[in-house]
């Protein structure tokens, strides 16, 4: 999918979007959506038939990836905004979680002990229930009768006497298990309420961490969606390249060879993944600056150079030597000569070689990385579209 594409599902996603959400995100991306059109608007055709003509191709992809890099970076930032809220807001559904469950398991036995004290009460008028009948009964019987069945005045007064016990201890165990299960339903009254509210304070933190959540996720899609699109540019902008080194190789003449000595360059950075290093000049290893700038320095010590090779790191690219030499008060023209070094200024980084002979319209160079894999050749080619520095 093309970053264009890319564009318009966005802005078709962000429309359905609530408009609280639409304010938050579209404002912080509008000016980089801007920078991402304006970029398309360069866009050109593939189909090119010189080499230099890849160079607005290229750029204007790189262009674009820049453009779309800038949303990514928000996106990124964004998307740690709403993860930090997230995490925040977990906290604080954990520490409702805790205090819930622990009201929960409160609740439940207090439940428990009003069912016990239930029981209790219920064993307890079991144990009355004969000593109530017995004072019933013995509450018909008129102060005579009482007398006349009982053995003599005290066995009538020790009756009087456990009549009395009995119905105190009645009164005070049935004020004594209303005051309990008083306390006991009031307890679970607050407790009832305190739940709900946690419940309540639980759902609406969860409803938030949801929206954050919600949100983090349409903001990774985005930046997969643009990381998708930068990616798809780069293989676009490796393939101009490589029909580009294609074109450039027209000029040879035959099949480039290699040197198991890699043309003298040192092996700490031969033997180096490529871009791995950056060698004494300022540029990455196994590229073709780095090789030629090694062989400048040589035939300085040597002597067959007047100038050392300067420090052009951050400055490196090899279509920028020519210019850089100029500016050094370092020669150049359209004169190959043995030990200059050839420049070609078409692609987007450009490429340049050590001449090693001449042979009128033809020179035998010395090179790394001219088909972009790092690699050492070398070879009889034409000095079509190059120019020439002589250090």
């Amino acid at each position: 999918m093309t970053i264009r594409a890319i564009l318009q599902v966005r802005i078709n996603q962000i429309k359905t979007m609530p408009k609280t959400s639409i304010k938050s995100v579209v404002i912080t991306r509008v000016r980089a959506f801007v920078l991402i059109l304006l970029a398309l608007s360069m866009g050109g055709s593939m189909a090119v038939t010189h080499a230099d003509q890849f160079d607005d191709q290229i750029n204007s992809l790189q262009d674009q990836n820049n453009a779309a890099q800038l949303v990514v970076n928000g996106l990124e930032s964004e998307a740690e905004s709403y993860q930090a809220v997230i995490d925040q807001l977990q906290t604080q559904v954990n520490a409702i979680q805790a205090a819930l469950s622990a009201n929960e398991a409160r609740q439940a036995a207090i439940q428990q002990q009003i069912i016990d004290d239930q029981n209790k009460i219920t064993q307890e008028k079991q144990y009355l229930g004969e000593d109530i009948k017995s004072i019933y009964i013995d509450g018909q019987l008129s102060t005579i009768e009482a007398l006349a069945t009982s053995k003599n005045l005290s066995d009538y007064v020790d009756k009087e006497e456990y009549r009395t016990t009995v119905q105190n201890k009645i009164n005070a165990t049935i004020q004594q298990i209303a005051v309990l299960q008083a306390q006991l339903q009031q307890q679970k009254a607050e407790l009832d309420v305190l739940i709900a509210s946690e419940q309540q304070q639980r759902d609406q933190l969860a409803a938030a961490e949801s929206k954050q959540q919600g949100l983090l996720n349409y903001t990774q899609d985005q930046q997969a969606a643009f990381n998708a699109g930068i990616a798809n540019n780069r293989g676009k902008i490796g393939e101009l390249r490589r029909q580009q080194a294609l074109l450039n190789a027209r000029y040879n003449i035959g099949n480039f060879k290699g040197d198991p000595n890699n043309g003298g360059y040192p092996s700490i950075w031969a033997n180096a993944p490529q871009d791995s290093m950056i060698d004494d000049w300022g540029m990455y290893n196994r590229e073709c600056v780095s090789y030629t700038a090694y062989r400048v320095h040589q035939d300085y010590l040597s002597g067959k150079d007047g100038r050392d090779m300067p420090w052009w790191g951050g400055q490196g690219n090899a279509n920028e030597w020519d210019d850089n030499a100029r500016a050094a008060g370092i020669p150049v023209d359209s004169n190959p000569t043995p030990g200059s070094i050839a420049v070609s200024n078409s692609g987007a980084f450009g490429h340049v070689m050590y001449v090693e002979a001449v042979n009128g319209d033809e020179i035998y160079i010395q090179q790394y990385n001219q088909q972009l894999t790092g690699q050492y050749s070398e070879g009889w080619r034409y000095t079509t579209g190059l120019v020439f520095i002589h250090f």
